[in-house]
């Protein structure tokens, strides 16, 4: 039973790449009102992307205080904070827990070298890995590092080895999550799903992640750098007095430690029972789903991994550029502050889905490859960039829009195939959240693409903060996962359309094959980009 929950709110955090999000949420998923504040993401030596710690800081209380100011007049208290985080950054902090450098991002690439070095063997190697040091990762984390270097396991080695006085004084390397806990609590704890992507944990028992000697050893990180593990249902404790002044808020208000996006989304998007799917489509994407067993697929690069429900793994394909093609677009191309600049208007992606619905499917022979900064599955292939293919003189802007909805979509469909394999039986509905499911467009074109019936949440941009208020709602025992479903609102559901799906089906095809002939062009093009395939 859900518990009363009148007046009570979580202030509910969604702290992405391009900004925090806070939200008053109701324990039953209701968001009441919202705020938004924006940070930048630096670009630096082409393959690296940082973002300034404090910038995030800044941004979640700005955010937050203009919420908490509009307590007085609904009269609400808020019983718990919970954040959802984006995943895969690193930030190294002093004993004070201050930055010792600016956070790299889950984009960013200069690891790939070291990390290649440390996973790597002499003669023998699996794509580019020690066999043994491979088994191992797999059979007790699910995973390994990127080759690419686009996970934490790849951070922290570049800063060993390219910054080894910031190394030295690095007390612990902290996900997003993580450092904002940090700053809320004082307290230095990794959840279960922020850890993993460092790869030196434990997952064989989904109710008891630990940290695992052999493991640590292989990553060349000592182990008194790594946080404590806690479970992202935890109380990590009341506010410290720092973040209770800046919020404005009572001292003991409790934090919960929350969740990583993905395992946030997934639980917002309501599709909590075993094998249930939802798809994100934010400024990167994926599809996962709720499981009872630990598996990999090295070769689609699907794994089941630690996640917000205590004693269950969340499987998961990850797709690394989703929304950002049409932020992309968007930025610098349509608006780009340059001579030929105009104006932005507000209701841009507004503007762009009537844009996309005025052509017809398959925007008239339109191609695009949606690999901004290569891609993670189901090919993990850091020299692959985006592109149209087949442009002519009868094209026009309207067709280049829907043609990246569509790459986009044929994307997610390339990973399906390898998702159903994994979980023994075919997706038949997908939830579909985050800021791209707010296009009713884009959710039928997922729907004819993928051939399933796409379920629209009433709010699928706030996923991740109402995940997080379910979250703080199990944790302070307000509510169980079991109420999840019966709290999710669905505004709409999309059936696939037979005859646009046999034309896809075609488009589909081409797609693969544009992979198959554009795949060594990018390597000549980009050979520093390795990748493992």
């Amino acid at each position: 039973m859900v518990a009363k929950s009148h007046n009570q709110f979580v202030l509910a955090v969604d702290l992405g790449t391009s900004g925090c999000k806070c939200a008053l949420a109701r324990l039953d998923g209701t968001v009441d009102q919202w705020a938004f504040r924006s940070f930048p993401l630096h670009i630096v030596d082409e393959i690296g992307a940082e973002q300034d710690p404090e910038d995030w800081w800044s941004a979640f209380i700005g955010a937050a205080r203009e919420l908490i100011a509009t307590l007085p007049e609904s009269q609400g208290e808020i019983v718990a904070i919970c954040c959802s985080s984006q995943g895969e950054c690193t930030v190294a902090v002093n004993k004070e827990g201050q930055p010792l450098q600016r956070a790299m991002s889950w984009v960013d690439m200069r690891g790939g070298e070291a990390i290649r070095r440390r996973a790597g063997a002499g003669r023998f190697s699996v794509a580019g890995y020690d066999p043994i040091k491979l088994m191992r990762w797999i059979g007790r984390t699910g995973g390994a590092p990127s080759l690419s270097g686009k996970d934490t396991a790849g951070h922290m080695a570049y800063i060993q080895e390219a910054w080894p006085a910031i190394y030295d004084q690095t007390y612990k390397f902290l996900n997003a999550l993580d450092y904002m806990n940090l700053r809320l609590t004082g307290r230095f704890a990794a959840t279960v799903d922020s850890i993993l992507t460092s790869w030196v944990t434990d997952n064989r028992d989904a109710s008891n992640i630990r940290y695992d000697a052999k493991l640590v050893g292989q990553s060349g990180i000592a182990m008194d750098k790594l946080p404590e593990i806690v479970l992202c249902t935890d109380i990590l404790g009341p506010l410290c007095v720092s973040a209770a002044e800046a919020l404005g808020l009572p001292q003991e208000t409790r934090v919960v430690a929350g969740a990583v996006d993905n395992s946030a989304a997934a639980i917002g998007s309501g599709a909590v029972r075993d094998g249930e799917a939802h798809l994100y489509i934010g400024t990167s994407s994926w599809i996962g789903a709720h499981v009872p067993f630990k598996k990999s697929d090295l070769s689609s690069r699907i794994a089941s991994i630690p996640c917000a429900i205590r004693g269950r793994y969340l499987a998961i394909a990850l797709q690394s550029a989703a929304g950002s093609n049409l932020s992309f677009l968007c930025d610098k191309i349509l608006f780009d502050e340059d001579e030929l600049g105009t104006e932005r208007p507000t209701d841009v992606y507004a503007k762009l889905d009537r844009m996309a619905a005025s052509v017809p499917p398959g925007a008239r022979g339109l191609l695009y490859a949606p690999w901004l900064c290569g891609e993670r599955s189901p090919v993990d292939n850091p020299s692959l960039r985006a592109g149209l293919l087949n442009l002519s003189l009868q094209h026009s802007r309207r067709d280049i829009v829907r043609a990246i909805m569509e790459g986009v979509a044929f994307n997610t469909r390339w990973m399906t195939t390898p998702v159903n394999h994994f979980l023994g039986k075919p997706m038949e509905q997908i939830t579909m959240v985050g800021g791209g499911a707010s296009s009713d467009v884009w959710c039928q074109i997922f729907a004819d693409v993928l051939g399933v019936r796409i379920l629209q949440p009433e709010a699928p941009i706030q996923a991740n903060a109402i995940g997080a208020a379910f979250i703080a709602g199990v944790g302070i025992g307000a509510i169980s996962y079991d109420d999840v479903p019966s709290l999710t609102r669905i505004r709409q559901a999309y059936e696939p359309d037979m005859e646009r799906k046999a034309m896809y089906n075609v488009a589909f095809e081409n797609y693969k094959f544009a992979y198959k002939r554009l795949r060594p062009l990018y390597r000549r093009f980009n050979p520093g980009k390795r990748t493992s395939l």
